[in-house]
């Protein structure tokens, strides 16, 4: 199968999958209209004053921060889950048969990252203009940046995404053992308050990581130039933002490839009804 057909099918599997996102009422409350409404009660609560130093409202800074948040989220929580318990169905199993069918599969599981980030975008942009404060970029340049810095947010994070999946231990315990690090990384990448504040090694660690870069570019384009000030070396960086979200995006294919090809190797159908036999086992009890 050539690559043409391969990318095709993949797209065709990440928009149908998308499309079931948005008709299932349950994961659209619990995904995206909660994570909107979080969005908003915190911008109303604590939105209407500025940051300290600068003359920015705090709104503005919390819709970049939630924005870069949502990306790394749906693709470092919700993708990982998904790739797990695929695999543990054994769909991981049956595509390794396929000529190109786990290359199509895992484009299609970009797509519909891609798409259901788009349409988080889109709603919480929308609910900030009419429930609080937040003022959208009038310029070009800055509409610009917010794409570039979401594409490449996203192709940073999507590879991450799948190789957890490809490490995670079964999907029962996977949320559990991811919460912790995302919850440590929105705390330390500055999404939610300036990075500057805290100390100087923890400063270093969250630039180690996508989700500060992510959210750099993006208060690049909501926030006004005052905020600099509250910046690491008072400069959003355009050029190190690409750099270092291109590197996580390329080493994140490499790790991502080479996982799942491993762990589809291993894959047997033996293995595949023994998992199933304990997991009956464990539910009966």
């Amino acid at each position: 199968m050539n690559n043409g057909r391969i990318v095709l099918i993949g797209v065709r599997r990440g928009w149908a999958e998308h499309l079931q996102f948005l008709r299932n009422r349950r994961e659209m409350v619990g995904g995206l209209l909660g994570t909107v409404v979080m969005f908003v009660v915190m911008v109303r609560w604590q939105g209407g004053a500025d940051v300290p130093g600068t003359h920015a409202s705090k709104a503005v800074l919390m819709a970049a921060g939630f924005l870069a948040f949502c990306v790394s989220s749906v693709a470092l929580m919700n993708l990982p889950m998904v790739i797990t318990t695929d695999r543990e169905q054994g769909v991981l199993l049956r595509l390794r048969t396929i000529p190109g069918g786990l290359s199509a599969y895992l484009v299609g599981r970009a797509v519909a990252v891609l798409s259901q980030l788009g349409t988080y975008v889109v709603v919480m942009l929308t609910a900030g203009l009419m429930f609080t404060r937040l003022t959208l970029p009038t310029a070009p340049a800055d509409w610009l940046t917010l794409v570039w810095v979401l594409g490449l947010g996203v192709t940073a994070v999507v590879p991450l995404g799948a190789a957890l999946g490809a490490l995670l231990p079964g999907p029962r315990n996977a949320a559990s053992v991811l919460s912790l690090p995302m919850t440590g990384l929105l705390i330390i990448s500055g999404v939610l308050f300036p990075v500057t504040s805290l100390p100087e090694p923890v400063q270093w660690v969250a630039q180690a990581f996508p989700l500060y870069w992510q959210g750099l570019g993006l208060r690049s384009v909501f926030l006004p130039h005052s905020m600099l000030a509250a910046e690491i070396g008072h400069s959003w960086r355009p050029l190190q933002t690409a750099g270092v979200l291109a590197t996580w995006s390329l080493a994140g294919m490499i790790l991502a490839s080479w996982l799942l090809r491993r762990t589809t190797r291993r894959e047997s159908g033996t293995r595949l009804t023994e998992r199933r036999q304990r997991l009956a086992a464990r539910s009966g009890y």
